[in-house]
């Protein structure tokens, strides 16, 4: 990046990146103070799922009318706006003693940082090639992954001196600090569009009628939304009670998965341009990194290799899912670009949301029909595995089935909203 790119590029990047890291650190929390939050409100496995993934469900009613937001009013006065709404629910969370208060503070929490990615996407979007956008996208996923860098080994360092209270209400002076940066962002804001309202949902029925989202929802619900799941919650129990190790090490462990998976999001940044150079496209670089991450993810189960090595593996391989998103976004216009956006993130916070709680549910279900806890985690990560597996045959034979779509309607796809 030269200096003239660099004068261009960092005022837009760095205010969205502030964002993002925010939004990563708080979606994977609750990992590192599931022991606290058990302890101090009585949770079981479901609970704790349940609360977590309130989260991703504030973040998934936002999607679709975000779309249209971003695309309509443009990405900084949303996104600084829906901040806002994200440092109250930290407070709410600070303050919060019973599992409903917690559940509706972390639900406004993904309701108000449900822009933070979607958001940066349509601010590149609007200033830049389709080649920078590959990078930036990346770059933003760097940020994100040090946010889960950040909520891992460090906050259970900080834990014993703060608690789990007082960061949170430290988070939500952060964001506000973010929400104004992202606000006074240089960049030229589109103006308002002058469709109906009518004519801008018609926009996201059309991308849900279209055969290039259903061939990628599953594998990002499963894929995607599996990796939230575990990230965001379910690697500290995994490692707690199928590995038996402390908190301080398992911590350790998913530090490791932080960072390689911002090591792996570094390398797509830096090298995805180059790497299509050469001849290879998007969907065949992340089918190789999905396929490598499913493998490692059946050594972890099986408990096969050194598992520092595994988790560390595991990160690294999960950075691939992100360039879902660029492909994806290729089947429509630019115009149509936030909603193409959120329809699919909408995909993968519905995902999430299940397949988070459900882990818990099935957890809870193994252990009352008399498994170790130990055996239970690993019959949920299990199921999640055989859906991923699934949903990846389908994103591979379902390639033809789009070819074949019809020119008019292929058309269409290409021009509504």
């Amino acid at each position: 990046m030269n200096k003239k790119n660099a004068s261009h590029i960092l005022p837009i990047l760095l205010p969205y990146a502030f964002g993002y890291f925010l939004s990563y650190l708080l979606r994977n929390v609750n990992a590192v103070i599931a022991p606290d939050l058990t302890r101090e409100l009585g949770l079981g496995a479901a609970d704790l799922g349940f609360l977590t993934s309130a989260y991703l469900m504030g973040f998934a009613l936002a999607q679709l009318p975000l779309g249209i937001a971003l695309d309509r009013w443009g990405p900084r006065r949303i996104e600084s706006a829906l901040l806002v709404l994200a440092a109250i629910g930290c407070v709410g969370f600070g303050l919060g003693h019973t599992l409903t208060e917690l559940a509706l503070a972390r639900g406004l929490i993904g309701l108000g940082v449900s822009a933070c990615l979607m958001a940066s996407f349509k601010a590149f979007s609007q200033s830049f090639s389709a080649t920078r956008q590959a990078s930036l996208n990346s770059s933003i996923m760097v940020a994100g992954g040090m946010g889960g860098i950040t909520a891992s080994a460090p906050f259970s360092l900080l834990l014993p001196y703060t608690g789990w209270r007082n960061i949170f209400l430290c988070l939500a002076a952060l964001i506000l600090i973010a929400a104004y940066a992202i606000r006074k962002t240089p960049e030229q804001d589109q103006p308002a569009q002058t469709l109906p309202l009518a004519d801008l949902v018609r926009g996201i029925g059309g991308i849900f009628a279209s055969r290039a989202f259903w061939r990628f929802a599953p594998q990002t619900g499963f894929l995607i939304g599996g990796f939230v799941s575990i990230q965001g919650l379910w690697a500290m129990p995994w490692l707690l009670g199928v590995n038996a190790y402390s908190q301080q090490n398992a911590s350790f462990h998913i530090l490791l998965l932080s960072l390689t998976l911002t090591i792996g999001y570094f390398l797509l940044a830096t090298q995805i341009a180059s790497l299509i150079r050469r001849g290879l496209t998007i969907e065949r670089v992340f089918s190789w990194g999905a396929s490598a991450a499913l493998g490692v993810s059946l050594l972890l189960i099986l408990g096969v290799g050194e598992s520092h090595l595994m988790w560390a593996l595991f990160g690294f391989f999960c950075a691939s899912f992100n360039l879902i998103y660029a492909a994806h976004a290729n089947h429509y216009p630019a115009h149509l670009s936030g909603r193409a956006n959120t329809c699919l993130n909408l995909i993968v916070f519905v995902g999430g949301f299940g397949l988070q709680w459900g882990f818990g549910v099935v957890v809870d279900l193994g252990l009352a029909h008399g498994f170790a806890r130990a055996e239970a985690l690993q019959i949920a990560w299990g199921g999640l595995l055989v859906l991923q597996v699934a949903s990846i045959i389908w994103f591979m034979v379902s390639k033809s089935w789009v070819a074949l779509m019809p020119v008019a309607i292929a058309q269409n796809n290409k021009t509504v909203g």
